[in-house]
């Protein structure tokens, strides 16, 4: 009502610029509530110049393929994969976790933003990085991505073996993923497939992944 009234009594010879500049004219106060920078109200073709800038966005595409060969050398009780342990008795050889399906969706954010592969950011020849949770590197390709004002679309993983079997695992393995990324388990998709026993697959003697993903990124000059 007092906005309504503020615009019916307004001076037609007065430039507003804001409801509140109306309501204030009135001699009503105006309470004002601290906002983040980037929620500006836009008056001046400056401020439209400026909010053009901030909301144009792009979307861009990345891929990543990363391969793991089991360690016939030691047995296992599971196996990692998107982070999630799996009955299996070998394990994956790496130079951390051995992550198949992590480092494929790390080297796929980083490739869509531009920012190399995990081995730029995590060389295997540095040992602080031995037996490391591949999550953190997952977590840091993601931190990259939102410090350059991004977000992640979707994410989809193929997961390729003929052992251990993943389907059963594949809620599991969503669930775990949206949270590592901080999305929507809606946003991710994974699927599991095998070579038919043809490849060094189909001979048991590693796992491979792929996956593809898609981000909003502000729009570059």
């Amino acid at each position: 009502g007092t906005l309504k009234k503020a615009h019916e009594s307004k001076n037609i010879d007065t430039v507003y610029t804001d409801d509140t500049s109306v309501v204030a004219d009135m001699g009503i106060d105006v309470k004002f509530v601290e906002a983040s920078r980037e929620n500006f109200k836009i008056t001046t073709q400056e401020d439209w110049i400026l909010a053009e800038k901030m909301i144009a966005m792009e979307t861009r595409t990345g891929q990543g393929f990363d391969v793991h060969a089991f360690d016939d050398e030691s047995r296992a009780e599971y196996v990692t994969l998107c982070g999630v342990q799996i009955p299996h008795d070998r394990k994956l050889k790496g130079h951390s976790d051995a992550d198949v399906g992590l480092h494929t969706l790390t080297d796929a954010v980083l490739g869509a933003i531009g920012e190399g592969d995990i081995g730029t950011h995590f060389p295997p020849s540095n040992m602080d990085f031995k037996d490391m949770d591949s999550a953190i590197f997952m977590e840091h390709a993601m931190k990259i991505l939102r410090d350059k004002g991004g977000e992640l679309i979707n994410a989809d993983v193929t997961l390729i073996c003929e052992a251990p079997k993943v389907g059963k695992y594949r809620d599991q393995i969503v669930a775990r993923l949206a949270e590592i990324l901080s999305v929507s388990a809606s946003r991710i998709n994974v699927k599991a497939t095998t070579t038919e026993q043809l490849g060094f697959t189909g001979r048991k003697e590693g796992i491979a992944a792929q996956a593809v993903v898609s981000v909003k990124m502000p729009c570059e000059e």
